[in-house]
């Protein structure tokens, strides 16, 4: 049986989604959704994830987001991975785990509308973002699913604004990097690859990326820094006077 070969930038978009601080068919087809359930009535909530109490937090996840229905699992929680993650959004919109958890269900099923789920991919995201325009981390989880999906003009504008948000994400300076690698816009990619591994990103797939590519430069910063530490100094430049 002849296995089919995952596209590098798709496995390192991949990996990135995996690392997300707990760390974007289904991307564009849902574009046009008209009627997303807004405004948010609820007879529970809804709670703002990042302020909102253990306790509320408690009552939700222990029932409708336990670890089997984080994977997606039949049968998990209250009955299927789409009610139950919905309703976990439902509460919550901006809950980043079940945000990543339903893009996983839409891409596994390949439909822009996972099965049991009131909603579509993109009304769960364009909900998030309406209820609380200024989580960072929403931007960038919908942005690595338009990447993933192959949507990577718009998972730019995403993950933008999750830089504008927060510019010490390296999450996302990483997965934006990716995206304007899928462009082939490599000196932007450039900069964003250098901005988050300045930042401490661990994986080296954009890095290996782009130097297969002949487009990556080490930080004339962190080239200094290594040298000054071996006690060269660099071709052209004086020594320092004593």
């Amino acid at each position: 049986m002849r296995r089919t070969r995952t596209h590098p930038l798709r496995r390192a978009a991949a990996a990135a989604f995996l690392c997300a601080p707990l760390l974007v068919g289904a991307s564009g087809a849902a574009a046009q959704d008209i009627d997303c359930g807004n405004p948010f009535v609820n007879h529970f909530g809804p709670f703002d994830y990042r302020t909102a109490t253990q306790e509320n937090k408690n009552l939700v996840e222990a029932t409708h987001f336990t670890p089997d229905t984080e994977q997606l699992k039949k049968n998990s929680g209250t009955g299927y991975p789409g009610q139950d993650i919905g309703y976990t959004l439902h509460v919550f919109p901006n809950h980043p785990r079940a945000l990543i958890a339903m893009s996983r269900l839409a891409i596994r099923e390949h439909s822009p509308h996972p099965k049991y789920a009131k909603y579509s991919i993109n009304c769960y995201f364009t909900r998030a973002i309406q209820f609380r325009p200024d989580d960072g981390e929403v931007y960038m989880i919908y942005g690595v699913h338009l990447l993933k999906t192959g949507a990577a003009d718009r998972a730019i504008a995403q993950l933008t604004k999750a830089v504008e948000l927060n510019e010490a994400s390296a999450n996302a300076q990483y997965n934006l990097g990716l995206a304007y690698v899928e462009v082939k816009d490599y000196d932007k990619a450039l900069v964003h690859a250098q901005k988050a591994y300045a930042l401490g990103f661990p994986l080296p797939g954009l890095r290996n990326m782009l130097q297969k590519m002949g487009k990556w430069q080490t930080p004339v910063a962190a080239t200094d820094s290594a040298q000054g530490a071996s006690g060269s100094t660099p071709p052209g430049r004086p020594a320092a006077a004593n």
